[in-house]
């Protein structure tokens, strides 16, 4: 991650993002509207480069086709999920394959964020700001309180309220909110939202998720609809 200085003279860090496709147009589109937003980018063509780049020179993010010549992009994603030394770096995977089994192995991989092709360059570069904003938070925040569409919860106090009035919830119930809240607009499947609970109350099926769910819709009444349901890969919280 190298440094430069913004116009008012303040030292920055500037943010080294990989992106691997193997269509050189595509890595140049990415490329040109990334570099605009002051991000150094490095790319690779196939699994195989992206992996060494990858533990060569560990980039702050990775943009990852999943249709790669050689090594595919969910096996890039499982390799360096694997890696300790690249488990941490955030994905987005980028890929012409939007079925919703497509996206839910990336999800369960531990990729990130998906955009599918044909992608607008513009919500591709919001994804990125939006991926590198909540890692850091994830760093910073993971025992903090925090606000979001009126519900208050503070995972010390193991406490949610809504409008300032109390929400009862059960520790599996506060858990499943608390990861779907904290990241508004992030979609959760299933097996992640069970490997994030952590509770003697929860039996852990992915039919049992959905129960939890409806039960959190109906605790929270009048928002209840602030949890989506996102066919064919699980949840989300309203962005």
């Amino acid at each position: 991650m190298s440094i430069r200085e913004n116009r008012c003279g303040a030292v920055m860090t500037e943010k080294k993002i990989l992106v691997v496709d193997d269509e050189k147009d595509i890595l140049e589109l990415i490329r040109y509207n990334l570099a605009k937003e002051n991000y150094k980018i490095e790319s690779a063509m196939s699994g195989e480069e992206a992996l060494s780049r990858a533990r060569a020179d560990l980039p702050d993010l990775i943009v990852l086709d999943l249709m790669l010549p050689g090594v595919d992009g969910l096996d890039v994603c499982r390799l360096l999920k694997n890696d300790s030394r690249t488990s941490k770096i955030p994905i987005i995977m980028l890929t012409a394959k939007g079925e919703d089994a497509d996206v839910v192995a990336g999800l369960e991989l531990g990729a990130d964020d998906y955009v599918t092709k044909p992608f607008s360059p513009r919500v591709l570069t919001a994804r990125v700001r939006a991926v590198l904003r909540r890692n850091i938070q994830d760093k910073n925040d993971e025992q903090v309180a925090f606000s979001v569409h009126d519900l208050v919860m503070d995972p010390g106090r193991r406490s949610a309220n809504y409008k300032k009035k109390a929400i009862d919830l059960t520790a599996s119930e506060f858990s499943i909110l608390y990861l779907l809240a904290r990241r508004p607009g992030w979609v959760f499947t299933r097996k992640q939202i069970i490997d994030s609970v952590k509770g003697d109350d929860y039996a852990v099926t992915e039919r049992s998720v959905d129960v939890q769910i409806v039960g959190l819709r109906k605790k929270l009444a009048d928002a209840g609809d602030l949890i989506q349901t996102v066919r064919g890969v699980g949840y989300r919280f309203r962005e």
